[in-house]
């Protein structure tokens, strides 16, 4: 090897420089012609045990192979080298041949660098070329990249539902809910907040309200939920999921990994000059605990805000030529109110409902609760769900929440969703016009 040639003329040299008592005149002169040389090898054989190119397992002898074509005094080879050198090495060694070694080589690499990365099919959302989605009660959206025929439309971030005089927008990535609905160039909903249950009209699935310390019991053991309104949790998982398209006005969500059961939530939209009417279907695919409703939040003074429905903006004119609305009234007429304990959750007992401002949960409901901007609109919110949670607290908003079942259902007597057999409900809001 290079490195026994050098111990070999290190050795010769050696010998030649023997003569360390004589004088410089009286050595022979092949001993005054190699000392330079002999001081420059001893020096390069010293650095290169010192700068030792091999790894630390072929440094103390195994296996008994270096590359013949690089020196051991040149700098260290970059790891992949090594490992196909080692690789040959190892493929001589048991008798493959060096085409099989590279194959296999490769094959590796392939693995390790590109198979760890998924597709980029399945990095990008799946989806049929770029179309416009349809939406029940007239009005499309279109979704997509400028210039990307591909981009796919199956699951847009919203969708835009239009009737004369009135846009609702539902946000799929903020948890299927109307984030905006317009009548008559005014804005009736809350469309931002400081938490994801503080604005628009959000669906509550697998349950409605809150859950006492964020726990319930069912089939024989105790669940623990998420404290998101400590101690307790409230309002559902599905709210803050992203939501899908099915088409025809439907959209759809998987309960989440915050709910222990699996299904899916089903949103229906359909919208009229005159109404607009939600459905929200609860899917088991196994047994589980379930009470369903929504959540939105009115405003108590309504803003013009710009639409561009209609020509030059005919809603928006409409409304800049009214004088401003009154601030919101409800009109509600049930019979009976749930008690809430000290912690402010529903107990079983009732009462004969108080005057407000409440945040309690209203049964026995005569007729559908009505709310009014005076010199605007009246707004009458319709309902097969049999509980009602009023919220008149805030100065800004109010909240009226139809609801299977009262707030802490899952400790009561909650319904039973069964694989098949889907939790419903339906929810319209019908108004007309106040102004003179």
């Amino acid at each position: 090897s290079d490195s026994g040639r050098y111990r070999r003329r290190e050795k010769v040299l050696r010998t030649c420089m023997r003569c360390k008592d004589a004088t410089p005149g009286d050595q022979p002169a092949t001993v005054l012609a190699y000392d330079a040389r002999v001081r420059r090898l001893l020096a390069s054989n010293a650095r290169n045990e010192r700068e030792d190119w091999r790894a630390p397992h072929e440094r103390r002898g195994w296996p008994p192979w270096r590359p013949p074509w690089r020196p051991p005094w040149r700098p260290l080879a970059p790891p992949a080298f090594r490992t196909v050198g080692y690789a040959l090495w190892m493929a001589k060694k048991k008798g493959q041949s060096v085409g099989q070694t590279i194959g296999g080589i490769i094959v590796g690499f392939d693995q390790q660098i590109f198979r760890t990365t998924p597709p980029v099919n399945e990095l990008v959302a799946k989806g049929t070329p770029l179309r416009a989605v349809a939406a029940s009660g007239g009005g499309t959206l279109t979704v997509g990249m400028p210039n990307d025929p591909a981009a796919p439309a199956s699951d847009p971030e919203a969708l835009v539902f239009d009737a004369p005089g009135v846009e609702a927008i539902v946000d799929l990535v903020h948890g299927g809910r109307i984030a905006s609905f317009i009548v008559d160039g005014r804005q009736l909903l809350v469309t931002e907040g400081h938490s994801p249950i503080a604005w628009g009209s959000y669906p509550m699935a697998p349950y409605a309200g809150r859950v006492r310390d964020g726990a319930f019991d069912f089939a024989g053991r105790t669940w623990r939920l998420p404290v998101t309104d400590p101690p307790h949790a409230i309002h559902g998982t599905v709210l803050g999921r992203r939501w899908t398209v099915l088409g025809d006005g439907a959209i759809t969500t998987r309960l989440g990994p915050d709910w222990p059961f699996r299904g899916i939530a089903v949103q229906r939209f359909e919208l009229g000059a005159t109404h607009l009417t939600c459905r929200l279907e609860l899917h088991a695919d196994e047994p589980m605990p379930a009470s369903i409703g929504w959540h939105p939040w009115f405003v108590r003074r309504p803003p013009t805000v710009t639409t561009g429905q209609g020509p030059a903006g005919s809603s928006d004119m409409m409304a800049a030529g009214r004088g401003e609305p009154g601030p919101l009234e409800i009109d509600l007429d049930a019979g009976a109110m749930y008690v809430r304990d000290d912690e402010g959750i529903a107990t079983r007992q009732r009462v004969t409902p108080p005057q407000g401002p409440w945040d309690d949960c209203f049964t026995e409901l005569r007729r559908p609760p009505v709310l009014r901007w005076p010199g605007f609109l009246e707004l009458t919110i319709e309902s097969d769900c049999p509980d009602l949670v009023v919220y008149t607290m805030p100065d800004y908003a109010m909240c009226i929440e139809p609801q299977t079942a009262p707030p802490d259902a899952l400790n009561r007597d909650p319904r039973i969703v069964m694989p098949g057999e889907p939790l419903t409900a339906e929810m319209t809001w019908r108004w007309r016009s106040l102004a003179d």
